[in-house]
Order: C-alpha cells, then sequence, then structure tokens
C-alpha cells in the first residue's frame, strides 16, 4: 500500500477558505481519487457461487441482504447465512447468489488485545460541552501535536473542520451497480441511485486492510460519515446495514463502542487527541441484533406488519397440520387394534 493516505472530502463542507502563508492546506482539488479497479467491478460470473455452507441465520440477526439489498424480514424464517464468510441472503436469493465464498476473513484484529473485548460498554471519557474560548485552545493543541499536514482549522461560523480516519472492517461483501463500463468521477460526485432503480448489482468482498481518510465538519454526524464512504466506493446497499464504532485501548484491552446516528466524530477525535490507540474509528457491519424501526418509513412498517401475519398464519398452518397428521395415525392405530 501507499504510504500517503487517501483522502475523501465530503460534498456537504463549505467551500474551503484560503489558507495562511506557511501552511498546506489539503483541499478538494489535492484529495486523492478513488479510481475503479478490477477487484471493484468483477466480471459477472454465469455460474453459482461456489464454496458457500448456508445455514438458517439466528433469530437475532436483523440485516440487509447482500445480494438484493432488501430488509431481511420476518421472525421464523430469518434468511440463511454461510457458515464460512457469512454472506446472508434471502431464501429467496439463494440460488442467485454467484459470488463464491471466501471462507473466514482475517481482518487483522488483534487477538491478545480483543480476547476480553467489551463492546457497547459505556467508555470513561466525558464529553463536554467546550466553549469557543476552549475549542480554540484544543484545536491548537491538536494540531501541535500531530505530524502531518491533516491540520484542524477553525472557521468563522465557531465551527471547525478537519481529518479522521477510518477503518474498513467489513466481514461480508458490499455491492455496486452492474455495469458494462466503469464509473466515472461524474457518477461518483451524482452518487449511486439506491432503491428499486438498482436492479443489477455485483457483490465483492472489500480488502482487510482498506482504510480511508475524510475531510469533515464538527457537525458532521457518523450517519453523514457512513453515507459519504458509501457513495465514494458506489456502494448501493442500505446505509443502515453499517454502523460506525469507536475504538479504544485501555489497560490491554480493547474497547469497541457503536456511535449513534446523531454522534459527531471530529468532535471526538479533537477530545481524544490525535492517538490512535486513544480513539479510532472503524465501518462494521451493523449486525448488533437491535433494529432501529424508527429509521424506516411508515410505508415500511406497513409492509413489515402484514410480512409478519402472513409468515404467522403460515407457520400456524404448519403447526395444525403437524398435529393434525400426528392425530390421524393415532386414531388409525386405535382403530387398528382389535377390541379388548
Amino acid at each position: 500500500m501507499s504510504a500517503e493516505p487517501e483522502l475523501i472530502e465530503l460534498r456537504e463542507l463549505a467551500p474551503v477558505r484560503r489558507a495562511g502563508p506557511g501552511r498546506t492546506r489539503l483541499e478538494r482539488a489535492n484529495a486523492l481519487r478513488i479510481a475503479p479497479g478490477t477487484a471493484r467491478h468483477p466480471t459477472r460470473q454465469p455460474v453459482p457461487g461456489r464454496g458457500h455452507r448456508f445455514q438458517p441465520a439466528g433469530p437475532t440477526t436483523h440485516t440487509w441482504c447482500d445480494l438484493c439489498g432488501d430488509f431481511i424480514w420476518g421472525v421464523v424464517r430469518k434468511g440463511l447465512q454461510c457458515a464460512h464468510c457469512k454472506f446472508t441472503c434471502h431464501y429467496r436469493c439463494r440460488a442467485l447468489v454467484c459470488l463464491d465464498c471466501c471462507g473466514p476473513r482475517d481482518l487483522g484484529w488483534e487477538p491478545a488485545l480483543e480476547r476480553d473485548t467489551n463492546v457497547d460498554e459505556p467508555v470513561e471519557w466525558d464529553i463536554p460541552d467546550l466553549s469557543q474560548a476552549e475549542i480554540e485552545q484544543k484545536v491548537k493543541e491538536y494540531n501541535g501535536q500531530i505530524n502531518s499536514n491533516l491540520f484542524m482549522s477553525l472557521n468563522k461560523d465557531g465551527s471547525y473542520t478537519g481529518f479522521i480516519k477510518v477503518q474498513l472492517k467489513l466481514v461480508r461483501p458490499v455491492s455496486v451497480p452492474s455495469s458494462k463500463k466503469a464509473p466515472t468521477l461524474q457518477d461518483a460526485r451524482r452518487g449511486p441511485a439506491r432503491g428499486p432503480a438498482v436492479r443489477r448489482r455485483t457483490s465483492f468482498y472489500l480488502p482487510k486492510d482498506a482504510v480511508k481518510h475524510l475531510h469533515v465538519l464538527s457537525r458532521t454526524r457518523a450517519r453523514e460519515v457512513i453515507e459519504a464512504l458509501l457513495r465514494k466506493f458506489l456502494v448501493v446497499d442500505d446505509p443502515r446495514k453499517f454502523a460506525l464504532f469507536e475504538r479504544a485501548e485501555r489497560h490491554g484491552q480493547v474497547y469497541l463502542r457503536k456511535l449513534s446516528d446523531d454522534e459527531q466524530p471530529l468532535r471526538l477525535r479533537l477530545l481524544a487527541g490525535p492517538s490512535e490507540k486513544a480513539l479510532s474509528f472503524v465501518l462494521k457491519e451493523n449486525d448488533s441484533g437491535e433494529v432501529n424501526w424508527d429509521a424506516f418509513s411508515m410505508p415500511e412498517l406497513h409492509n413489515f406488519l402484514r410480512i409478519l401475519q402472513r409468515e404467522e398464519e403460515e407457520h400456524l398452518r404448519q403447526i395444525l397440520q403437524k398435529y393434525s397428521f400426528c392425530r390421524q395415525k393415532i386414531q388409525e392405530a386405535l382403530h387398528a387394534c382389535p377390541l379388548g
């Protein structure tokens, strides 16, 4: 890999002001563009994917299908998941999976540190409300500690901009639109279409060592960071399939905490300082087993209720059918036995 970081700048940022003398500012024009590679747009395979060992997904699996992108609903039939690569899909999508199983993915976690990882445990960091003078002092201290040109800078409106590094630790594949031509920079700026318009999709596994730097505002939320990463990779998966985690090494252990949608990563970066051990950001699948139902629209929720009702009726029908069959066999045995 190249020693220089690859940078992504969020489009929502205001125009960057001209930097003062003696300081190099990293602007949109200087950000390294993500060029499409062959691994991101592989040739569509005409044969079913090989090597998968699909099993029924667990009852706490609330996620999106890695093939069609739709939410995997239901209580009894939760979909299928490969025991090796964790590819997750609907029952109806199983026959359409063309991506070969990659086997268990070693994502480079430090087992000695993460053996006793406490996920979602409250971290003992205080997140105070800083005054403008305190923010200016924190930014000055932060810039004095880094040894690169990824500075934080103050804006006239009291906000500040800076860079965060995100590690992509994705076990499952991501999907991009299936197209005969490679996407252009204009396509990336427009962003991929999400929803029913995207019919043909190509899935691939991201490299396990993928790291991206993003230029963000202090008010940029965690959800916007996720959406920006997906746009730059032209990923058409639902953003709710992913979650941004903060990672910290303390007392020989690694702590992971999932950020809420409205938390501001750059603010956390400023408070923790530039040390990667004190704080780093990781993009992972949102497989915590919890569903934020408030994030779905009213038509989606009504549709889920109808689907659950049909599933419940079918499940009851199968149960009654089994009991009826068993009762019939017992009655036949009774009639076959001679009286006395």
